[in-house]
């Protein structure tokens, strides 16, 4: 088998409204309707994948190994990136001024990543992200 790249990412849904209002309108993606299907082709391949402990997320997001019991537990992550730190946090007032909670704000990890991360409505931890090494 020769995987070439992520063909595609989906979040599952309960409520599509709301999951299409979070990607649609506050991210900005230009969605597509299909039915109640929302998606758009042809976005920009993905540079990362991997399997993520839950403990290595508690400890990225709350500096604990125990993902806090009042969070719902992500079952997938997300990563959105922007052109600068800058843009992320611009990215994070813009939002919180729409009412949108993050888990945490913009920051720089110890790898250099620049990232600030929220819960989307189906429970996929999103993140903001400035990787630099991506520009490059």
């Amino acid at each position: 088998m020769d995987i070439k790249f992520i063909a595609g990412f989906a979040s599952i849904t309960k409520d599509p409204a709301a999951s299409a209002s979070l990607f649609q309108d506050a991210l900005g993606l230009p969605l597509e309707k299909m039915d109640d299907y929302r998606f758009m082709d042809n976005f920009p391949g993905a540079h990362h994948f991997g399997v993520w402990p839950l403990s290595m997320a508690a400890q990225s997001c709350f500096g604990q190994d125990e993902w806090p019991g009042d969070v719902p537990e992500p079952t997938a992550t997300i990563e959105f990136e922007l052109a600068d730190t800058a843009a992320v946090e611009a990215a994070v007032e813009e939002m919180k001024g729409n009412g949108h909670t993050f888990v945490h704000e913009a920051r720089t990890e110890p790898w250099g990543q620049t990232v600030a991360r929220f819960m989307s409505p189906e429970g996929v931890l999103i993140g903001l992200s400035y990787a630099p090494w991506l520009h490059e």
